[in-house]
């Protein structure tokens, strides 16, 4: 393999594999192995439990790699990002899990095999921002609001609990339209909102990748049709295009409420403060990305 710009040393290779998530088979490990072989190269493969997940990435990165491969759902990838941050070796996010939101807006969506040798035969490096807030970071986009609630729902179904599933959904239909966030967006004065999405450029259709700020965007729908109704925007369209959305760029917003503010981070779900600050970072972590025209 020739050497090329941005292109790390890959002497020391860690990989961690959650066979436990969304779409990692029991055989991922050797196959694996297997992809590594072809380019010469014999990685260090974990595949930790569940409950170990975050003992094993920090393990792997105490070793000293070139590089961390994370094989797994978004929560676990995210949480490589921030142990590993910016003066760590970079990462590949390869898709393991069932949105797998950073791994399809770094490499499109492509099967786990393809992006990895995809990635040891062209990766370059390249610097990956996101959002910081109430010590957690997010890479692709968070949801503040009552909205988030609906994160829960989806664990519950994801993992089979189809009544706890039901009751939850039921229970944030009925608590979605009970309180607005209150929020500024960098030196903008307070506004109202049913929620605030944000976006990091990466995630963001409309922004170039290495733009250095969200894309934010308020969600006001006023009733369940409405809700409905974007969400069929969504599907067919674009949900910016929805009358009840309101976008514009920042790298800074203040939120305020009554009570403790629900949000999804990268899909997962996290209880924060009453009052939070969200500042975009350009430097959450590194990634071993593919050309743009590749994925």
């Amino acid at each position: 393999m020739s050497a090329k710009k941005n292109r790390p040393r890959l002497a020391k290779v860690e990989v961690v594999a959650n066979v436990a998530s969304g779409s990692v088979e029991p055989d991922a490990p050797a196959e694996l192995e297997t992809i590594f072989a072809e380019f010469g190269l014999k990685p260090n493969i974990r595949a930790p439990q569940v409950g170990e997940l975050r003992d094993g990435i920090k393990a792997s990165l105490d070793s000293g790699p070139d590089l961390l491969v994370v094989l797994a759902g978004d929560g676990t990838i995210r949480c490589a990002a921030e142990l590993a941050g910016p003066k760590g070796p970079p990462i590949a996010p390869l898709p393991g899990g069932t949105m797998n939101m950073l791994p399809f807006a770094v490499y499109g969506r492509r099967p786990w095999q393809e992006v990895l040798r995809d990635v040891l035969e062209n990766g370059e490096e390249r610097d990956l921002g996101g959002g910081c807030i109430e010590g957690h970071r997010f890479l692709c986009g968070a949801i503040l609001g009552s909205p988030a609630r609906l994160g829960a729902a989806r664990e519950a179904a994801r993992e089979g609990r189809i009544v706890e599933a039901f009751h939850r959904t039921r229970d944030a239909m009925q608590r979605a339209f009970t309180g607005r966030l209150r929020y500024s967006l960098d030196k903008g004065g307070r506004e109202k909102a049913q929620a605030l999405v944000l976006m990091c450029p990466i995630a963001s259709k409309v922004m170039d990748d290495d733009a250095p700020a969200f894309e934010a965007a308020a969600l006001n729908p006023t009733g369940a049709a409405e809700v409905l109704r974007m969400g069929f925007n969504a599907i067919v369209s674009d949900w910016r295009e929805d009358p009840a959305v309101d976008n514009r760029p920042c790298r800074r917003a203040r939120v305020w409420s009554a009570r403790k503010v629900p949000a999804l981070l990268d899909g997962e779900s996290v209880s924060l403060p009453t009052h939070v600050e969200v500042t975009y970072d350009p430097r959450i972590c590194r990634v071993l990305a593919t050309p743009k025209d590749s994925a």
